[in-house]
């Protein structure tokens, strides 16, 4: 198979670029593979993406191909938290997609191999990979180890629980420097089941990675066996002309809902699964937070991993990892197991011989944590079109809250609160003007979720947001609430004090005023616009609602 720009003599131009890179004849006449890598020294799930590229381009060598490895931008989440660079964080998964559609088009590469590990990166490259549509996979970096401190596991969402204990004053300077030194001892992608992880098990659910991917630690030596197998499995997909969209399909994503259900995976991955079902065209019927909130109800609760439990990724790779949650579901009745995957064959076939090990750290169908998913989607006059909460991370104390709400039009003004404990049991916080539109860019807000726990209000004081939450958070915390305030929302009406009701169980989130003076406030309401300037401004004017996946707006 000879690719389109160094076959026939009218390429000959072409392929003298080649030349000068050193090319053979012989490797001109092979399947040329990209692999785009976001290796990157800045971000610690990234750190050894250039050995797991390597590798992957030695077993593309192995199969037959050529392999180019080339690059990709990421966004580190954890770093990036807490100031203006999480405003970037978001919109960076929109430039990852446009760029794995130019690099994959512009060099006519006849397969892809995906090569990234944290938040944005991965569905962003997913996204331009259904755009590209050429045999692809995926091969992620893989998570790091668990810190320890006193015996006890660590986490990063430990180590930022850890500031909120410091500032209020629950433990001193140096027992938090010793969190600092400890939480995150290797790299790789945060080492519980956050945002990255979480999207890393998805991908084999979704059939587009082979089985370990979301579990095997990036310090392992089988990650860069797993990468040569990718190499040598994209080989099979370009030999068959087996594309993303030929795996992909309403069966596949909603798989993806299943095992995100069944893990308690970040309630991030709503914002992706949604944005992939964009990409795809698929319709509101076919996948959309209602069809979310179904598949949460008829989902069991398997897995309780960090933060909202006790096991981590390292442990739930030992005991079968993700193929074995899938082999459960299967064998439940809850999984499509005809469903293709990149080993050219389907989940049922790839999981049959997975078994559980461990019936605590994943739990039997019949005997769950709980008989219901680990996230649910909340609706009501506050979130019209949904809000979501990650329940499994919840304290079932916080399932039914009604309180008072404390109203911040940014995350630092309820910080500084919380910081200077304004904050008082029962209270609702409310953080909005931070969505898509009005951040720009929904920012996680990791520091007063944790500020809120580690003051040790987390099983009394509930916060709401129209912007998001990283997978590390644990609490009642409500993101995605949907319109946010800069496009007309209630959020941006609510006033301080006024009662709110949140109803996990029933999957309600109501503010307790009349509709004739809600209805008053919105028809005088004028949203606020933060200034903002360069790709920030240009990302306001075209992002959707997170209902639909904070996508761009189609044209």
């Amino acid at each position: 198979m000879a690719n389109t720009f160094t076959n026939g003599n009218h390429m000959a131009s072409q392929r003298s670029l080649l030349r000068a890179l050193g090319w053979t004849d012989s490797e001109m006449k092979k399947p040329i593979v990209g692999i785009i890598s976001a290796q990157s020294d800045i971000i610690p799930g990234h750190m050894y993406l250039d050995h797991v590229a390597r590798a992957a381009a030695e077993g593309v060598i192995a199969a037959g191909g050529k392999p180019v490895i080339v690059p990709c931008i990421g966004v580190c989440d954890g770093i990036a938290m807490g100031h203006k660079g999480m405003k970037y964080s978001l919109p960076s998964r929109e430039v990852i997609a446009d760029s794995v559609e130019i690099l994959s088009n512009a060099h006519a590469f006849d397969g892809i191999i995906l090569v990234g590990n944290c938040d944005k990166i991965i569905p962003g490259m997913l996204m331009g990979a259904v755009r590209v549509n050429k045999p692809a996979l995926f091969v992620s970096g893989g998570p790091m180890l668990a810190g320890r401190k006193n015996k006890k596991k660590l986490s990063l969402s430990s180590m930022f629980e850890a500031v909120g204990a410091y500032t209020s004053g629950h433990i001193d300077e140096k027992e938090l420097h010793s969190f600092e030194c400890t939480a995150c001892p290797t790299c790789g992608s945060c080492s519980g089941m956050f945002t990255a992880n979480s999207m890393n098990c998805l991908l084999e659910a979704l059939g587009m990675a082979l089985p370990g991917n979301g579990t095997i630690p990036m310090v392992y030596s089988a990650r860069l066996a797993l990468a040569k197998q990718a190499g040598e499995a994209v080989m099979g997909l370009i030999e068959k002309n087996v594309c993303p969209r030929d795996i992909l399909t309403p069966a596949a994503l909603k798989n993806a809902e299943r095992v995100d259900m069944a893990i308690g995976a970040s309630s991030n991955s709503v914002l992706h699964l949604l944005a992939l079902a964009s990409e795809l065209g698929f319709s509101k019927e076919q996948l959309s937070i209602d069809t979310m909130n179904e598949i949460s109800k008829t989902t069991p609760n398997l897995c309780r991993l960090a933060p909202a439990g006790e096991y981590y990724i390292e442990e739930l790779n030992e005991v079968g990892g993700i193929s074995a949650v899938i082999r459960s579901l299967i064998e439940a009745g809850l999984f499509e197991g005809e469903a293709l995957t990149c080993s050219l064959m389907t989940q049922e076939a790839r999981t049959k011989d997975a078994r559980v090990l461990d019936e605590e750290i994943i739990r039997p169908v019949s005997d769950p944590y709980s008989s219901y998913g680990g996230l649910a989607i909340l609706k009501g006059n506050l979130a019209p079109e949904g809000s979501v909460v990650k329940k499994s991370a919840v304290d079932p104390k916080m399932y039914h809250h009604s309180g008072p709400a404390r109203v911040f039009d940014s995350e630092e003004e309820a910080m500084e609160a919380i910081s200077t404990n304004k904050i008082q049991k029962g209270d609702v916080v409310v953080i909005r003007y931070e969505g898509p539109k009005g951040g720009p860019g929904m920012r996680e807000m990791l520091s007063p979720t944790s500020s809120i726990v580690g003051a040790g209000l987390g099983d009394t004081v509930a916060l709401i947001t129209d912007g998001r939450f990283s997978g590390a958070t644990r609490g009642a915390a409500i993101g995605h609430v949907c319109p946010e305030a800069a496009a007309g929302g209630v959020i941006g009406v609510v006033e301080e004090g006024d009662p709110i009701e949140i109803d996990i169980e029933n999957g309600t989130i109501d503010l307790k005023v009349p509709d004739e003076v809600i209805k008053a406030r919105l028809a005088a309401f004028v949203p606020k616009e933060k200034p903002v300037e360069g790709y920030l401004k240009r990302y306001r004017a075209l992002v959707t609602s997170a209902s639909d996946g904070a996508v761009f707006k189609k044209f």
